[in-house]
């Protein structure tokens, strides 16, 4: 039985602004079964506040401790480690770690820093892997649809060339780390036997969700879902469904069951 819902929002919930067809009244549906509910997002371009807000003027309210970010586990990491941030990540991120204190250690923190990647930039954050700092990836997704309706480089590919150029492997703090779809479900009253994932991604948010032992994960035909994407990751999605709301249907199908 189904005890738990995570969702992706990017290509899951909206696209840039905008609310995918049905989405809005999909999590309606799912919060009135009295299925728990959490938003696990990779995106490391906006803080906390402006994705509770956007979901918020597109009909969907979201409580702070029903949305687990990579930013937030980042800050969580670097308190429990003591270290101050070198940051490689969008300028509107940078206010998720302006409240962190002065530690004895460093730590470079990678995200999607957009038009922030230059060579200056990235050669920075180099310097500082050699010299002994931590290597923070907040993710390593290969791509993500932009504003435009195209697909973009995501923050994999510049973590990978700082992993190459330094010989040093990041930490992962979202998506497909095991841990953090775990955390996603430590304040529910459930197993991860018992949980389902709903994403667009088959490589971070299906396979990474069932690696990390999640009962179920669907990957939905939207966002920057391609065409044979179900047959390119292991293990592949427990379904392939249109959108949110065909997940629906189907998480409900087996909730009730």
């Amino acid at each position: 039985m189904i005890r738990a819902v995570l969702l992706d929002l990017l290509g899951v919930v909206y696209d840039a602004d905008t609310p995918i067809p049905g989405a809005v009244a999909a999590v309606g549906r799912l919060r009135e079964a009295g299925l728990p509910l959490r938003f696990v997002s990779n995106t490391t371009r906006s803080p906390r506040k402006a994705i509770i807000e956007q979901l918020a003027a597109s009909g969907i309210e979201v409580a702070d401790t029903e949305l687990l970010t990579p930013a937030r586990a980042a800050v969580e990491w670097l308190r429990r480690h003591g270290c101050r941030p070198h940051l490689l990540v969008h300028p509107d991120l940078e206010t998720e770690f302006s409240g962190l204190k002065g530690g004895n250690g460093r730590a470079v923190v990678v995200g999607d820093a957009g038009d922030a990647f230059d060579y200056a930039s990235l050669n920075r954050a180099f310097r500082e892997l050699v010299a002994g700092a931590d290597f923070v990836a907040l993710a390593t997704n290969r791509i993500f649809r932009d504003a435009d309706g195209l697909l973009s480089l995501d923050a994999g590919a510049f973590v990978a060339a700082l992993e190459f150029a330094s010989g040093r492997s990041p930490v992962l703090l979202g998506k497909p780390s095991p841990d953090f779809f775990l955390s996603a479900l430590a304040d529910v009253n459930c197993s991860a036997a018992e949980a389902v994932m709903v994403g667009d991604d088959a490589e971070s948010d299906v396979a990474g969700a069932l690696r990390a032992g999640l009962g179920a994960a669907l990957l939905v035909r939207t966002g920057k879902y391609r065409p044979d994407d179900e047959t390119r990751f292991d293990p592949a999605p427990t379904a392939l469904v249109d959108d949110l709301a065909a997940a629906t249907d189907w998480i409900l199908n087996r909730a009730a069951a």
